[in-house]
């Protein structure tokens, strides 16, 4: 990913990304996106663009695992979201699922990750701290929640499904507080020609609408010339 493309992507949201994705696919149906409402800890912050660091969560009962095991594996955790290509971000599949009671993303968590150079995080997980989080550090999560319970790791760099879209460790995720969706390699080249060419047709309707003396027959001839120049 050049430093253009990357640039382009931070600077628009979500359903722009899902829109041109489409343009380049040339019809609709692309489905790699998240299901459902998310919440987000900075309802101002951009998006999140970056490779997927990926791991799993569990918190509701006590880890069956040694503890020595257990502390292991949390110290791998960290070391895979230290390292690997940048920028990126964590995405964490609490394995609790709607039954998840375990806020791994806190005040502590959040500001390692960050100093990891970490973008943000996506999880289907909970989330506190919400006074406390660190600037420029959002947090894209299930729900809020008091208490960490008895959060452990059990998987590191495994595929994950979040929010019913399902990630693999590396792969190119764009997310914000709408959702999130992956970008498929073979895109990565022509994602941003395809954000411009979709911004220069929608605002043959969009400055159509704004303008004074908007009518239906003004919006006809808008629409006509949008859908060819969709084409």
């Amino acid at each position: 990913m050049t430093p253009e493309t990357l640039d382009r992507l931070r600077k628009v949201d979500t359903p722009t990304v899902c829109n041109a994705i489409e343009v380049i696919e040339g019809k609709r149906g692309f489905d790699r996106y998240t299901r459902g409402t998310i919440l987000s800890s900075d309802q101002t912050a951009g998006a999140l663009v970056g490779r997927a660091r990926t791991a799993k969560i569990a918190a509701i009962a006590p880890p069956e695992e040694a503890p020595e095991v257990i502390k292991a594996r949390r110290m791998d955790y960290y070391r895979h979201m230290a390292t690997g290509p940048r920028p990126a971000l964590a995405v964490v599949e609490d394995l609790d699922g709607e039954n998840a009671v375990g806020a791994f993303w806190g005040e502590i968590n959040t500001n390692v990750h960050k100093g990891f150079g970490l973008a943000g995080t996506l999880t289907n997980g909970v989330m506190r701290d919400l006074g406390d989080l660190p600037e420029g550090y959002p947090v894209l999560a299930g729900s809020i929640g008091p208490s960490h319970a008895f959060v452990h790791v059990r998987e590191i760099g495994t595929p994950v499904t979040v929010f019913g879209m399902t990630i693999a460790d590396g792969d190119l995720v764009h997310a914000d507080r709408h959702g999130a969706l992956v970008i498929p390699e073979p895109y990565i080249a022509s994602i941003a020609a395809a954000i411009a060419k979709m911004q220069k047709t929608e605002a043959i309707v969009l400055d159509a609408a704004r303008a004074p003396g908007f009518d239906f027959e003004t919006f006809e001839a808008a629409w006509s010339a949008f859908e060819k120049a969709r084409t």
